[in-house]
């Protein structure tokens, strides 16, 4: 069985300065989850980062959160968001030869698949520069069709910024995963995919895509406020920061599991 944990929505800031201060929000934030991550009783094979990573998509943003998930000692890999700069991002994790599979060409899509314990993680670039929506021109979407084509048998998990199936608060929905039609037929032709995960929404939330559940994950740092009426108002929440652990067994049965950041300790043993 393959444990993958999902850290999202980091946005880790640089001050006017353009240092990292130590003591602020997302970095205390970001220090939380990794350590609540650690504290897990069966620690993950890997962990996706979905996106939003760095506030300003600065390198010393990048540089100082490639520091912070130092202590992780399984796997860490990087999907860009609206939020990120790809050239930054892949600069920042040049130790990571997956990251690079794309190529370094200026602004070159940050896409790749990796095996993780017997599940295949693929990660899409969603990320639009200048924009806050997400897409997928042509060209990636081949690139994805041709990639799960190469492991047909084997359970697969797709990693993206911007999900591809509505959440019903508006504004996100505004910044939504747009012409997703395509991405959506590649899914339906590759019955290995069990879950797709993404981040961008600043919650969990659980929706399906081509027949397949689709999950969001809550942000490290801050959530947003679950408005459903419209047109809603876009503000954030004291609401808990946390993460999502995502279980594959060999046969291809996918369980997500949101965690609160915190390290809890069982209170008592039930029977």
């Amino acid at each position: 069985m393959a444990i993958i944990a999902q850290l999202s929505d980091i946005h880790l800031a640089a001050g006017p300065d353009g240092e990292v201060d130590d003591g602020s929000g997302p970095v205390r934030a970001l220090r939380a989850a990794v350590s609540s991550l650690l504290s897990l009783p069966a620690r993950p094979d890997a962990v996706v980062l979905t996106g939003d990573l760095a506030d300003g998509g600065r390198p010393d943003e990048y540089a100082r959160l490639h520091a912070l998930l130092s202590p992780l000692p399984m796997a860490v890999y990087p999907v860009p968001g609206n939020h990120d700069d790809r050239d930054a991002l892949r600069a920042a994790f040049k130790d990571h030869p997956a990251v690079h599979e794309s190529g370094t060409a200026p602004d070159a899509p940050v896409r790749y698949a990796v095996d993780v314990a017997g599940t295949r993680l693929v990660c899409c670039d969603t990320s639009v520069r200048g924009g806050s929506h997400g897409t997928m021109d042509d060209e990636q979407i081949a690139w994805l069709d041709a990639t799960l084509a190469a492991a047909p048998d084997v359970p697969t998990v797709i990693a993206t910024h911007h999900p591809a199936f509505p959440i019903g608060i508006r504004f996100i929905d505004d910044m939504r995963f747009r012409d997703a039609a395509a991405f959506v037929r590649v899914i339906e032709r590759h019955p290995q995919v069990v879950r797709l995960v993404s981040g961008h929404v600043h919650r969990g939330a659980v929706g399906t895509v081509a027949g397949r559940t689709a999950v969001t994950c809550p942000s490290t740092y801050r959530q947003l406020f679950l408005d459903l009426t419209r047109p809603g108002r876009a503000a954030v929440t004291g609401e808990p920061a946390g993460f999502a652990v995502h279980l594959v067994t060999d046969t291809g049965v996918a369980t997500t599991h949101f965690v609160p950041t915190g390290n809890y300790r069982p209170l008592m043993d039930v029977e």
